[in-house]
């Protein structure tokens, strides 16, 4: 989603806008915005939104706003406002000294309401919200005129005014605007400009008992900010013949609604009202629990910034709405990862091994890689002991076929050490369950092969039970079980009751001892793991970002397959 030096537009979206500065409809230098209600956490659906945007105005040597549509006070709290600008500056874009409130404009938009009021185009409306929705009319059939559209401007102005003042109840009154009940766009039918409201605002405080509707407040608000370009999804197509016919009866600065399509994934709820019920039904641990489409939880969980704004890329621009594949992003996050992530052994659930023929004491330094993608990253020393463990599936007493892993009188290599042979099998007497193994080594194939050319058939990872330092592993998987949750009559239905384990006892090599909050690294054969916040009372935690396994790469090779 970029452009050249020269602007040659990627997509219709740049096209429209450089357009719009040849033919001399604004003038340079072009100017966007993102505009979130502080009601909720971003998610991966507004990245679109946030790329688009920023990116533009990056591309085009403009300008782009950040500014909070804060019109709602009962759902907008500070909280929402502080981590939505964590959540872009994490992504990679930054509003410089632009940051704006829909707030900000409130005594601006309220003489913009008594504006269109004395020219006789709006007026104050009893009716309540139930007779509104009646009197509105449907799909197939013009909504009715109010029995309080022909009053006066001067009875609309006073008892506007009186609205502002809080001498009405809550809900008791509304101020419309003036259009067309008979408009088959449903939109144009009278909307609501102004409710009462008494709620304290995050912003504000008691100031306002009168709050103006989103859409009176967005589209003014751009042109008060002289955006050049709105720039938002299909879902507000509709509204803006609104938009344009308040900028067309206040006559100011008339910015250009350009829309493109929303971006969904499978697997996934992208809404903020769906999210926040999750969150406030206790289903999730809270807006930034891993498992969450937010950009905290991404974040948490140990999604790279740089990976999602590739997905972006890799998913593009269109005019309408697309659900993606969710592997996609899933393989930008491995793509990313696999190049620079370090690589440590881990131990997720542990099986003891003794080396009977090691010497006791004795503790040797193997040196491994730290990235065999880029060997710059350099190596590490780890430390080989007597007793080792490794993973419980890497053996079985009774193996099946194609099981190349550990196995009695079989013989597998230790990453970076030796090869290893089971000799023995240690049972708890009373369960049965295997939980020790006895082995022996050979010391001539350190770090290489058999010096007389034998050959194994898998590499096990380990960790030195003398060094090993211990800690949790919070398996994720997707939250929903099914590929369209919304699909179902109830979306908590389809919930994934195994979208996380969690793992005690776990055994790690002593170079994650030293790892920070946030770091990703890759155990393994295991995936991807980022340390979690929750270490930070004392035991690691490691948060899985994603398995090994590619799907969408498996996909895009057998698609590849079937077209040679």
């Amino acid at each position: 989603m970029t452009t050249s030096e020269s602007h040659t537009p990627t997509d219709f979206i740049r096209a429209a806008i450089l357009e719009d500065m040849a033919s001399g409809r604004f003038s340079p230098p072009v100017h966007t915005r993102f505009p979130p209600e502080p009601n909720g956490y971003l998610h991966i659906g507004h990245t679109r939104a946030l790329a688009i945007n920023f990116g533009i105005a990056q591309d085009m040597q403009g300008l782009c706003n950040l500014r909070f549509d804060d019109t709602n006070p009962v759902r907008e709290e500070t909280e929402y406002v502080d981590a939505i600008q964590q959540d872009i500056r994490w992504l990679g874009f930054d509003w410089d000294d632009r940051l704006y409130y829909a707030s900000d404009y409130f005594e601006q938009l309220y003489e913009f309401a008594e504006l269109l009021i004395r020219k006789g185009k709006a007026y104050v409306c009893d009716l309540s919200p139930d007779e509104v929705r009646e009197y509105r009319g449907t799909l197939t059939e013009p909504g009715r005129n109010s029995p309080y559209r022909d009053r006066t401007v001067e009875e609309n102005l006073d008892l506007f005014r009186r609205m502002r003042a809080g001498e009405f109840p809550e809900g008791a009154r509304t101020l419309r605007a003036k259009i067309d009940m008979a408009s088959p766009n449903m939109s144009l039918r009278d909307p609501v400009m102004y409710r009462i409201l008494y709620a304290t605002h995050h912003r504000t405080g008691d100031a306002w008992c009168i709050y103006p509707m989103y859409d009176f407040a967005h589209g003014q608000s751009d042109s008060i900010e002289g955006i050049t370009h709105s720039l938002c999804d299909v879902s507000y197509e509709l509204h803006r013949p609104l938009y344009d016919w308040f900028l067309e009866q206040l006559g100011i600065f008339p910015t250009r609604q350009i829309e493109f399509g929303r971006l969904n994934l499978t697997y996934t709820v992208l809404s903020k009202r769906f999210l926040r019920r999750l969150v406030d039904e206790g289903y999730v641990s809270g807006w930034d629990d891993p498992r969450m489409p937010t950009l905290a939880g991404m974040r948490r969980r140990g999604y790279p910034p740089e990976a999602i704004r590739a997905f972006l890329d890799m998913v593009g621009i269109s005019k309408n709405n697309s659900l993606v594949d969710v592997a996609m992003l899933e393989h930008c996050v491995r793509q990313y990862l696999n190049a620079h992530a370090v690589r440590r052994m881990a131990v997720l659930r542990p099986l003891r091994v003794v080396i009977e023929n090691y010497p006791e004491g004795q503790v040797e330094m193997m040196e491994a890689v730290n990235n065999p993608e880029d060997l710059s990253m350099g190596t590490r020393q780890v430390p080989f002991s007597r007793v080792l463990y490794i993973e419980q599936e890497d053996f079985m007493e009774d193996p099946p076929r194609r099981f190349y892993r550990l196995a009695p009188g079989r013989e597998v290599r230790l990453r970076y050490a030796y090869f290893v042979r089971c000799v023995g099998v240690v049972k708890d007497p009373q369960t049965g369950q295997v939980v020790e193994l006895r082995c022996t080594y050979d010391p001539e194939t350190r770090g290489g092969d058999a010096p007389d050319g034998r050959k194994v058939r898998a590499t096990l990872h380990w960790v030195s039970a003398e060094h090993a330092i211990e800690a949790r592993a919070r398996l994720y998987d997707r939250l929903f079980a099914v590929e369209d949750p919304m699909a179902e009559e109830d979306y908590i239905a389809s919930l994934n009751p195994a979208s996380m384990e969690e793992l005690t006892g776990c055994k790690l090599e002593p170079a994650l001892a030293e790892a920070a909050i946030g770091d990703r690294v890759q155990f393994e054969r295991l995936g991807y793991f980022c340390l979690d916040p929750d270490s930070a009372a004392g035991e690691l935690v490691f948060n899985r970002t994603e398995s090994l396994r590619d799907t969408w790469a498996k996909v895009q090779q057998e698609m590849a397959q079937a077209n040679q």
